[in-house]
């Protein structure tokens, strides 16, 4: 039996879902639901299950964003979105990312049923699914990795984390830490610094500013600590970078 789950803000999808499908006649049964998107990812880290229905405009989620953490740490699991909204851009996308089907609320039964289908089918040729989903895989980490990007670069003079970064790209820290190092060669860490000191280089054309108030607007805590990841990545100090290179 392929283990189901489904995912709804509105309980009553959720339940009617699971009342009105014949799970048994595709060899599936339900075996868990839940109503946001956080309750909703920690229920399929704990339980992964083979299938998911899930809506993707709930409160405090963004659903590409889902999609592609569970493609990138769950390849084989098939997904098919239940949405109200109409986007085509935002359709295309989610299937590039691995989406099975894009069904528009309100979905008829027969519609649900037919994703299952071919969700289904696309288990029993897991081999094949294995070998294709590679490039899904790829392109959802893809994803990932510039959303992390991102949302580093518009936070990097705040106290940044792996885990605040993981949690905004809805991946552990383990399996960010492993895609950054994959595509960008660099750690957390070391892609954070790259950041603050790019952005040191150009304050240190303020000249009003000292090198402690830059340290600072960067995100560093300590001024010291500053000074050598500058050096370290530039091979001299904040000083004699602004002496020198301005």
């Amino acid at each position: 039996m392929y283990h189901v789950m489904i995912i709804d803000d509105e309980p009553i999808i959720v339940e009617g879902i699971s009342k009105l499908v014949p799970w048994e006649k595709y060899e599936c049964r339900v075996t868990g639901t839940a109503y946001s998107g956080k309750e909703g990812l920690e229920a399929i880290r704990e339980r992964k299950p083979d299938i998911i229905f899930t809506d993707i405009a709930m409160p405090g989620l963004d659903g590409l964003k889902m999609i592609a953490a569970l493609k990138s740490e769950f390849s084989d699991m098939q997904i098919s979105i239940l949405t109200g909204y109409r986007d085509f851009d935002y359709c295309q996308e989610a299937v590039r990312l691995g989406v099975t089907r894009f069904l528009l609320k309100p979905s008829k039964i027969q519609e649900i049923e037919e994703a299952l289908a071919v969700m289904v089918d696309n288990l029993k040729k897991r081999n094949i699914v294995r070998r294709e989903s590679g490039e899904e895989e790829s392109t959802a980490g893809s994803f990932i990795v510039k959303n992390a990007l991102q949302y580093m670069e518009e936070h990097y003079n705040e106290k940044l984390t792996l885990g605040m970064v993981a949690d905004k790209t809805y991946v552990s820290q383990w399996h960010l830490s492993k895609l950054l190092n994959k595509q960008e060669g660099k750690n957390f860490s070391e892609i954070l610094n790259q950041i603050r000191i790019q952005r040191a280089k150009e304050l240190l054309k303020d000249m009003s500013l000292r090198i402690a108030d830059i340290s600072e607007l960067v995100g560093f805590t300590d001024v010291a600590h500053f000074s050598r990841v500058f050096k370290k990545n530039e091979g001299i100090s904040a000083n004699e970078y602004r002496n020198t290179r301005l």
